[in-house]
């Protein structure tokens, strides 16, 4: 790359009027506190599924109206997508805000374990977090605007449905980031890090089988098991791990096996997912998946069919753009915890095995690194759409793993409404930078152009298929 020797992280005063050197950017997210943790803990407690977050995407855009965004609602054919814009001229500026919970965890904000009784999902990823940090940063932006005159637009995409349901995927595949110059994008975590991190390329799949119902004792001979066809599928897909390469990733729940062990099933579900860190190596694998499914069928007796539920391209970073965010995230001042906070996370730490990292990480900077990431997002496509940053903070206790009750708790605790609100200043800084420094925007543009490359057309990995709303019901 050859777009870094005149990149300067701290440009901003070179090209920032007068006006808008004298306000703030950090006092404005500091005013939006209250709101950070009041819309947070709401989220937290509503803890809704993705495609189905109807209050929880209903007061993120109750709040932004209030602050005079202009909001449309059912984009992308998906009821609790939006798309809230303040401003007028350029640069188009965007923030993502995610809201979807979990099925099967839940925690209250007790650092023991502590399931609570009759609710069947929460947040294990942070998603209340992400959304009301982005809003508040959204908020802040707008404001910092209006009081210095500076020409832009902020606008805020409310993503639902990101946990296997690629919300922001069909977003993308409607053209709703087309227009935008930049994204900012951040997601709550145990350490703070602005690290150039590539996420695995993701689809999934639930595999549906029939069979023929019978009396499993009295006349077996008459039934034919749909639960043998999955478990037949499964069964060789766990041989093919052998010949795929280095970096796949497959796995699987049975989300339907039949229901009384005398009843031959005639109907049983399978849901996959396959990663890679290259979307053509997940095309080629997904092929040989369905090759086992019909396989599977043939030899039991069964018919199959399946249905894509989600796909996701990898992530682009840009190093223009996460070396900028990694000298603002440094600049800030380091996450205060109160005492109470402090030996709250300390008993959530005795939960987290005798190498759990000390709880100062909190306070810390993780080195800048270029890395590849075992997961997968959505905000792969939108990265591949317009050019994108993002940002981690310290929302979790360090050492926390996403998707356990620790993340649940921490997300509806003040300890981490801290570092969402490190997260907005973050964000605002950075869209401060994207705002004032053209250099930058030209630098970053740049890089993007190269690294989609001359020829790229995008091609999600969900085909043509409609959002599935009803994937969690």
């Amino acid at each position: 790359m050859k777009f870094f020797a005149i990149l300067a992280v701290g440009a901003a005063a070179i090209a920032t009027p007068v006006c808008a050197q004298d306000v703030d950017p950090i006092l404005q997210v500091e005013a939006q506190q209250e709101r950070t943790e009041r819309v947070a803990q709401r989220i937290w407690e509503f803890a809704e599924l993705g495609y189905l977050e109807t209050r929880s995407s209903g007061l993120l855009v109750d709040e932004l109206q209030r602050e005079g965004f202009s909001i449309r609602q059912g984009v992308a054919e998906i009821p609790t997508a939006f798309v809230a814009e303040w401003g007028e001229g350029g640069p188009v500026i965007g923030l993502l805000a995610e809201f979807d919970a979990l099925p099967g965890i839940n925690q209250s904000s007790a650092p023991t374990r502590d399931p609570v009784a009759g609710k069947h999902a929460g947040h294990a990823c942070g998603h209340n977090l992400f959304g009301a940090g982005s809003l508040s940063a959204a908020i802040a932006i707008r404001n910092w605007l209006e009081a210095t005159g500076t020409p832009g637009r902020v606008r805020l995409y409310g993503t639902p449905a990101e946990e296997g349901g690629s919300g922001k995927v069909y977003m993308a595949r409607a053209g709703l980031f087309d227009d935008a110059d930049f994204v900012i994008d951040w997601h709550p975590a145990d350490r703070n890090s602005a690290a150039s991190r590539k996420s695995l390329a993701n689809r999934s799949g639930k595999f549906r089988f029939r069979g023929v119902s019978a009396h499993a004792a009295g006349a077996p001979e008459r039934g034919r098991s749909a639960l043998d066809g999955v478990e037949a599928m499964n069964m060789m897909v766990n041989m093919m791990r052998e010949h795929t390469s280095m970096d796949t990733r497959i796995h699987y729940v049975i989300t339907d096996g039949g229901k009384a062990p005398n009843v031959v099933p005639d109907f049983a579900e399978v849901f996959y997912y396959v990663r890679h860190s290259d979307a053509d190596e997940v095309r080629a694998l997904w092929p040989r998946i369905e090759a086992a499914a019909k396989g599977a069928a043939m030899g039991t007796g069964t018919e199959v069919d399946w249905e894509i539920i989600h796909g996701n391209n990898p992530t682009l970073p840009l190093q223009s753009l996460q070396l900028m965010m990694d000298g603002k995230l440094r600049s800030l001042e380091p996450i205060e915890h109160t005492v109470d906070e402090l030996e709250w996370a300390a008993t959530i730490r005795e939960s987290l095995g005798e190498d759990a990292p000390e709880l100062a990480q909190a306070q810390q900077v993780e080195d800048y690194a270029v890395l590849t990431g075992y997961g997968s997002t959505d905000v792969g496509d939108v990265s591949r759409a317009v050019p994108t940053v993002s940002v981690r903070t310290a929302t979790w206790v360090p050492g926390t793993a996403a998707h356990s009750w620790q993340a649940v708790a921490a997300s509806g605790h003040s300890y981490g409404a801290k570092g969402t609100q490190h997260a907005a200043k973050a964000m605002v800084l950075a869209a401060v930078e994207l705002y004032t420094n053209p250099q930058l925007r030209e630098t970053a543009k740049a890089e993007f152009a190269e690294a989609r490359g001359a020829d790229y057309v995008y091609e999600s990995l969900l085909g043509d298929r409609k959002p599935p709303l009803d994937y969690r019901k």
